[in-house]
């Protein structure tokens, strides 16, 4: 009953937190992570999550990045990555090396160091992408390459905690096998994700033998193992997800896209990647024609799943994770004062760079107008899932950091959170177009805001 009492004060801080957004026009987000925090630390939530909670914040950030890439279009996100390469390497290298420099001149150690710019350096994207939606925004081409660029972000720092972990725990040197191996399995997870899209989602049949039969004859024509199993391709060519969504009735079709959310996801998982990012695929490669044939239904299907999977996600089971989020900040007033200058400083030339290198990099390198450059600079602050795992490696397993350094990171990850909603909120009216800014640099005059309403 202990699980079931956590859960009943995380749904009254969920209903509270709604209620307080509305009240303030603010994203629910900064209360879920607000609540979280004050329930830990006046004794009402526990220190530790029960695997109860854990397991139900896991399961509401999937539904929460599926619902997202439900609702975005494959072929814009593809296009999207070739704009995006910029703000993931800028974007990701500036509050890397800032924090590794400062966290070098407070503690001298180049081991933390490592570790405390690897805590800085990936995105939550769940947070910006949420607070996005929460401004009618999550599907604008910023929207788009903040997502595009965190995926991208998501496999680098992947690669950066292979590779510098072990570094910096001493319990080897980087290698050559690292490096290949995490570039395989990189390539190996998105080809199964394109294969799936290409194939067995396409509704179609004709489309799926145009695109891959040639190629599978040829593979077949060289391998006895292909040719073996070769009586199985023409019960894919004839059959897809289409197929699987008509087998139930009412409902049964929600259920069905979950669980090839969650399949996709475990997937994800076993190659490395959060599950999330698992889930936002499976999503991007959904679409309201597979539902059904009749464009009627086929509209009502899908409306009816999306309305059911949005009020999972973004009502009642996807909070859960802000909230649990919240409760790892626990506070100690003693260690809190002693860190203040550390975590002004980290907070701030992090805030400042991944701002700036981001911004520049999505205006220079993504072309991106300068309204949706700092929207994208903005929403890159967030710092959520990869850091808490690298302050538990850090911490927790290996004691690489000190007690100092330690609540520095999580300050400066609660505070760069908190900020993501609230900056958003803030451009929102810039952005759209129905208030000016412009920069005045001498003579000279730059407008940053966008010129036409959306």
């Amino acid at each position: 009953m202990q699980d079931l009492n956590h859960l009943a004060i995380i749904w009254i801080c969920v209903f509270l937190s709604s209620y307080l957004a509305k009240l303030t026009k603010l994203t629910a987000v900064v209360y879920f992570l607000g609540f979280g925090c004050l329930m830990v630390n006046t004794g009402i939530l526990p220190l530790e999550t029960t695997q109860f909670i854990e397991g139900f914040a896991k399961v509401g950030i999937i539904v929460i990045m599926f619902a997202l890439g439900f609702e975005e279009n494959s072929s814009q996100f593809v296009q999207g990555i070739k704009r995006a390469w910029g703000i993931a390497l800028f974007g990701a290298m500036g509050p890397f090396l800032m924090a590794y420099f400062l966290a070098l001149q407070f503690w001298g150690d180049i081991k933390l160091a490592l570790m405390c710019g690897l805590a800085m350096t990936a995105t939550a994207v769940s947070l910006t992408m949420v607070s996005l939606r929460s401004e009618g925004l999550h599907r604008t081409e910023a929207a788009r390459g903040i997502m595009t660029s965190a995926v991208l972000d998501d496999i680098a720092s992947l690669a950066l905690v292979a590779l510098l972990v072990p570094l910096a725990t001493g319990q080897g040197d980087i290698s050559v096998l690292q490096v290949l191996i995490i570039a395989i399995k990189t390539v190996i997870f998105f080809g199964i994700v394109t294969l799936l899209g290409i194939w067995f989602f396409p509704c179609n049949s004709s489309i799926k033998i145009k695109r891959l039969i040639p190629f599978w004859q040829k593979c077949r024509s060289k391998s006895p193992f292909l040719d073996r199993i070769s009586h199985v391709i023409p019960v894919l060519e004839r059959h897809g997800v289409r197929d699987l969504l008509s087998l139930g009735e009412n409902g049964q079709s929600t259920l069905t896209i979950l669980l090839l959310a969650l399949l996709i996801s475990l997937i994800a998982h076993q190659f490395g990647f959060h599950p999330a990012v698992g889930a936002y695929m499976a999503g991007l490669i959904l679409k309201q024609e597979h539902f059904h044939d009749d464009q009627k239904q086929q509209e009502q299907e899908y409306s009816n799943c999306k309305l059911v999977i949005d009020n999972v996600a973004f009502s009642w089971l996807g909070p859960v994770f802000f909230v649990n989020l919240g409760t790892k900040i626990v506070l100690d007033m003693d260690i809190v004062i002693s860190v203040i200058p550390e975590m002004l400083a980290l907070t701030l030339g992090v805030f400042s760079i991944q701002i700036i290198s981001a911004m520049l990099a999505a205006r220079f390198t993504g072309n991106f107008a300068w309204h949706e450059s700092i929207m994208i600079g903005v929403g890159m602050l967030g710092r959520a899932e990869l850091a808490f795992v690298v302050l538990d490696i850090g911490y927790v397993q290996n004691q690489i950091f000190t007690t100092a350094a330690f609540y520095t990171l999580m300050f400066t990850a609660f505070w760069l959170n908190i900020a993501v909603p609230i900056l958003i909120k803030y451009w929102h009216p810039y952005f759209t177009g129905e208030k000016q800014f412009v920069l005045k640099l001498g003579s000279q005059r730059i407008l940053l805001s966008n010129p036409n309403k959306l």
